[in-house]
């Protein structure tokens, strides 16, 4: 047996709500929606990892979602100038990587990175 996808479910009283952040800003497509549901996603082919912490990194909250993008920079942009809070960075990390935290629009801290 071998996981081939892992999908996070948020609750949220207006799916519609995420179109702006995750479709309009991130540049994700429209994959399903039956009105109580809408799944965004790309064709792009991605790692399955599922990660459990104490923290965040450099003492920051821990993220209830990670994204990977190709230009963390273009990202910030963005978001910041699509209103979306920004609540961390961004910032350049020990580990390798380039990342900003900042809030969709369910209140959910999303981790945006890229690998430096």
């Amino acid at each position: 047996m071998q996981v081939t996808r892992i999908v996070a479910n948020f609750p949220a009283s207006d799916p519609g709500l995420a179109r702006t952040f995750y479709e309009d800003v991130l540049g994700l497509s429209l994959l399903m929606d039956h009105g109580w549901i809408m799944t965004y996603g790309s064709q792009a082919e991605m790692s399955v990892q599922v990660s459990f912490a104490t923290e965040g990194g450099s003492n920051t909250a821990v993220p209830d979602l990670s994204i990977e993008v190709d230009d963390v920079d273009t990202a910030f942009e963005r978001m910041s100038g699509a209103g979306f809070p920004i609540e961390y960075g961004p910032a350049d990390e020990p580990w390798g990587v380039r990342r900003f935290f900042v809030r969709d629009p369910f209140g959910k801290l999303i981790n945006i990175l890229s690998h430096t």
